[in-house]
């Protein structure tokens, strides 16, 4: 007595008591291989994912052994690589516990959208980036939804792993996620050991934001230390900064939630700031998201000091900024590592909804929340959170990072630290067919992996 399992195309022979009679395992390109192009649905839920999708899908389609296709949900940058979305990406921008409340009916809408477009598609392989909420739960529907039609289905990878290691008995919720996620793509060296610990296969691939320094061609200073110098004279010429002029960098963030919650703080403490300085600039960095640039525009026509509004998605606009300014005001999230990465010293703020503020001190066991701290264990970049996070208080620590000579040089020393933990230097030498490695780029491994790392059922 036996009954037949299909993997997509191909079928196996089951046992009398529902077991495989030889274990098998397929990846991506061995089941790309029978239709003669790789298929990949992929999804991103917010900008930073975005440019890890726009990253991802290049590097696909240069390691590939065959045509790639792709579906699925992302932004500016992965529409640039051939991906039409199936609605427009900011719909599940949302981060927050509470926030997601007033948006619920349209996340499930959107869910049940992909989940279809998926199924239609016949993906080979499947990747979710970052935003868990929405990921995690395409990611269990697809699974099901095989299973129910008889069908093991494709690989499905996770691209960010969440930090579940951040929060009071998050790790055992890792456990879980091996049901229906086959293999996390890690950004940060510990991670890999922690899913690993935990039943969940995973790889450190690197973090994204190195590949800034790649693509726009700048040298390393060594192996391990990586840098970007931007052209501060060229950045003041072109927006018409004068050389006297103290310039700061803001960065409100990307999801319009967290930028109506932000910016108006960031005003305030400008106007606290304007009276320290006789001429004063703001830089704001506007997250490729139409309805975030139109808030923005709107808003900053009210300020009472010259702004300067750049694209945040264009990286060497972004550089040359950093470059040009003394210091930097950002929201908690990976533009803290591309400060890093230009050297510039910063400070980190970061507000929520009221609930969410004290879910996130209930359960929360870290004490920082900025990347470069938590790596390093320490607060060598000032945060101001939540109630904390007052126009008063950061003006400030501004003003102490423009004016300390001590406290720019800390920073600067930590974020060279902080930029070679980042990298998994010659962490893979050779494909499994021998040959190098396309090159070392996050994006790259990350890639390899997705295309090679068998599943076993």
């Amino acid at each position: 007595m036996y009954r037949t399992v299909g993997v997509c195309n191909r079928v196996y022979s089951v046992g009398l008591f529902g077991q495989l009679n030889r274990c098998f395992s397929y990846s991506a390109v061995d089941m790309a291989s029978k239709d003669g192009e790789l298929r990949v649905f992929i999804v991103a839920g917010e900008v930073s994912g975005d440019a890890i999708g726009a990253r991802l899908m290049a590097s696909l389609k240069n390691l590939s052994p065959f045509p790639t296709r792709f579906a699925g949900v992302g932004g500016v940058m992965m529409s640039k690589q051939g991906l039409k979305s199936i609605f427009p990406m900011e719909d599940i921008a949302i981060m927050g516990i509470w926030e997601l409340l007033p948006h619920l009916h349209k996340f499930r809408v959107c869910l049940k959208h992909t989940v279809k477009a998926a199924e239609l598609f016949q993906p080979h392989v499947v990747v979710t980036i970052d935003s868990k909420g929405f990921s995690f739960r395409l990611l269990k529907q697809l699974r099901v939804r095989y299973a129910q039609q008889g069908l093991v289905g494709p690989p499905q990878f996770h691209y960010v792993a969440p930090s579940f290691w951040a929060w009071k008995g998050g790790e055992k919720r890792l456990r879980g996620l091996a049901e229906f996620v086959d293999h996390v793509l890690c950004i940060l060296p510990f991670e890999e050991e922690v899913c690993k610990v935990n039943g969940l296969p995973a790889t450190f691939v690197g973090h994204p934001t190195l590949e800034d320094v790649l693509e726009l061609k700048l040298e390393r200073n060594d192996a391990t230390e990586w840098e970007v110098l931007g052209n501060a004279k060229k950045f003041r010429s072109e927006y018409g900064i004068s050389s006297g002029s103290t310039v700061v960098t803001l960065l409100p963030g990307s999801r319009l939630q967290e930028v109506t919650r932000m910016l108006s703080v960031f005003s305030s403490t400008m106007e606290i700031l304007k009276s320290s300085f006789t001429k004063l600039t703001a830089v704001i960095h506007v997250a490729p998201n139409r309805n975030v640039e139109d808030y923005i525009r709107k808003v900053v026509d009210e300020w009472s000091i010259p702004v300067v509004l750049i694209p945040g998605e264009i990286s060497r606009v972004k550089y040359d900024a950093f470059a040009a300014s003394r210091v930097a005001l950002c929201t908690s999230g990976t533009v803290a590592l591309e400060l890093q990465l230009a050297r510039l010293p910063c400070v980190v703020a970061y507000r929520a909804h009221l609930l969410t503020e004290l879910f996130i001190r209930y359960k929360a066991k870290i004490t920082h929340i900025s990347l470069p701290n938590i790596l390093l264990d320490s607060s060598v970049i000032p945060e101001a959170l939540f109630t904390a996070c007052t126009p008063s208080k950061l003006a400030t620590l501004l003003m102490d990072l423009i004016n300390n000579q001590a406290c720019r040089e800390e920073q600067i020393a930590a974020a060279k630290k902080v930029i070679e933990l980042l990298h998994p230097v010659k962490r893979l030498e050779y494909i499994n067919s021998g040959s190098p490695l396309f090159s070392y780029t996050p994006s790259s491994i990350a890639a390899h992996t997705v295309l090679h790392t068998q599943r076993i059922v």
